[in-house]
């Protein structure tokens, strides 16, 4: 087989994923079961606090180990049925930062896991915009189906209307709450019945059937059986048909039904899910054709201390199109370079393993000496251009000191690193030395870098947390009014441009009245979104 062949053969079996959802709604839960059912895992991990249960695989960070949470993005990547899966497990806290944007750049879908009893929630709501932007196709598991949750028929009502997409079920759930103990496959016309597993660690054992099967009608109970038969003619009247194409086109979403603890229903959506979701190429706004025969790919992550025996930093590259070979010469776009890609990796949390080669979907990690920096294009010959990376206005802000002068050195080793992974950004007084002002989306975000600053670089900080809530990039040479109209605060980001900070609304909009002329903007200049953009 040639090489053109191999790659398309590759591409082909590869699908590259990110999970996005509301905190609490069981994130972490339904990734490690998806590494269970894929074989990737013996037993499933608790995100509960028990001593005698295992950390959830995903999260490799002590503070998520401890809090069970997500904080930061994993790469992930297991084989189910002959298929590679490379699943982006992005952060699930309501404080999440410019990682979970910046990982959903690799992503050629993602599964929008929503909770039963709540269904779409604020921070569901912001994901689903940041990959409707991104033309990033969605599929919806409704999780927690074994508690007391709202009408599915509503559920499905309230996603159409509060995101504007048209959700159709593919299975459809038999019972809720206790009496939830399995699901209706829509498109295979079979009834798939659970049995919990001790501490749902294990695989549900499962009993198929036909829905008119009397053995099948038994055990769900002829009443329970009855008002299924009935909800299916409702369906069938009211819900359009799945279109794949309109899938693809991000106007449809596939929905799900399930109990990520339980297990019921996991496997018959990850079945589905690799029929229906994009190949590499196919979803979202970086375009390259996957059987291209030249190498291509971008940095869309960089992760400081993921081991402690390592301590070294990671470039996260997402591999667009050709093959990818250890020791291979790219160039480095930003700087015209043409550098050596060796040492990589793949990553399975804190497990790494050096690999030979890698295909389109595969996400790699590099060893960065400070080579590397985020949105970083790299292509085997020729040019390639990418849409820049977004950037967000953060909306919480603090001064972090070191304790001790001896710690400076590890202190400013840890403000660059973790800047540079997104964790904080950092912003400098106009005049004069003084300690840098962080900023973040969440007040989480400080926590999570005061804890690596201690853990990872030995350094023990206080913060003092300011007053402002808006950030707002400007033109330098209005720096001077700004700064003297009494409203604002006025630093310079990482790459010197001005930025003024305001603490309210009011403030903001009583300075844009005062100086019309003054253009404040969300986003720094020259960070807007491209919407098509232009390979070459």
């Amino acid at each position: 087989m040639d090489l053109s062949k191999t790659i398309k053969t590759e591409a082909e079996r590869r699908r590259t994923f990110a999970i996005i959802s509301h905190p609490d709604a069981g994130k972490t839960t339904f990734t490690e079961k998806l590494l269970l059912y894929g074989g990737a895992i013996r037993l499933a991990g608790s995100v509960r606090a028990r001593r005698d249960q295992n950390k959830a695989t995903s999260d490799w960070m002590d503070l998520e180990q401890e809090r069970g949470i997500s904080v930061t993005s994993a790469a992930l990547q297991f084989e189910y049925n002959g298929y590679c899966l490379n699943l982006l497990d992005t952060p699930g806290h309501r404080d999440f930062s410019e990682d979970t944007y910046r990982t959903l750049t690799a992503a050629d879908s993602a599964v929008m896991l929503l909770d039963a009893a709540k269904g779409v929630e604020d921070q569901t709501r912001k994901l689903f915009r940041v990959c409707r932007r991104r033309n990033i196709p969605i599929a919806t598991f409704i999780n927690k189906m074994d508690r007391p949750g709202r009408d599915p028929l509503s559920l499905l009502d309230e996603v159409e209307e509060i995101l504007g997409i048209a959700a159709v079920p593919v299975n459809w759930p038999i019972g809720s709450g206790d009496e939830f103990t399995g699901v209706y496959d829509r498109t295979k016309k079979r009834i798939y019945l659970y049995q919990r597993t001790t501490h749902n660690q294990h695989k549900a054992p499962v009993i198929e059937g036909n829905a008119d099967d009397p053995a099948i009608r038994e055990l769900i109970g002829p009443d329970k059986h009855d008002r299924f038969m009935e909800e299916m003619e409702i369906l069938e009247e009211v819900v359009k048909p799945f279109d794949r194409d309109t899938f693809l086109e991000g106007k449809m979403t596939p929905v799900f039904f399930g109990s990520a603890l339980t297990n019921f229903g996991v496997e018959r959506f990850l079945e589905h899910f690799i029929d229906l979701s994009p190949l590499p190429g196919e979803g979202g706004d970086i375009r390259i054709r996957a059987d291209e025969d030249r190498f291509t790919g971008f940095v869309f992550k960089v992760q400081a201390n993921m081991n402690q025996r390592h301590r070294d930093r990671i470039a996260f590259v997402r591999i667009c199109s050709g093959r990818f070979e250890r020791g291979m010469m790219v160039k480095q776009l930003r700087t015209g370079k043409v550098i050596r890609l060796s040492s990589p990796h793949t990553f399975f949390a804190q497990e790494r393993a050096v690999i030979d080669e890698a295909w389109p979907g595969d996400i790699i990690g590099l060893i960065n000496p400070g080579t590397f920096r985020i949105g970083d294009a790299l292509c085997e010959r020729g040019d390639l251009s990418l849409p820049p990376f977004p950037r967000f206005a953060p909306e919480c802000f603090a001064t972090v000191r070191p304790h001790d002068p001896t710690m400076y050195k590890g202190f400013h080793k840890g403000l660059q690193q973790l800047s540079e992974e997104g964790v904080v950004q950092v912003y400098y007084p106009l005049r004069g030395v003084h300690d840098p002002i962080l900023g973040a989306v969440g007040q989480l975000q400080f926590e999570v870098f005061v804890s690596r600053l201690e853990s990872e670089y030995s350094a023990k900080v206080s913060v003092e947390h300011h007053p402002y809530t808006i950030a707002r990039w400007m033109d330098k040479e209005h720096v001077d009014e700004i700064s003297g109209s009494g409203s604002a605060k006025v630093v310079l980001d990482d790459q010197e441009r001005a930025v003024a900070l305001f603490k309210k609304g009011y403030d903001l909009r009583f300075v844009e009245k005062k100086y019309p002329d003054v253009v404040f903007s969300e986003l720094p200049p020259g960070d807007a979104y491209v919407q098509d953009p232009v390979f070459s």
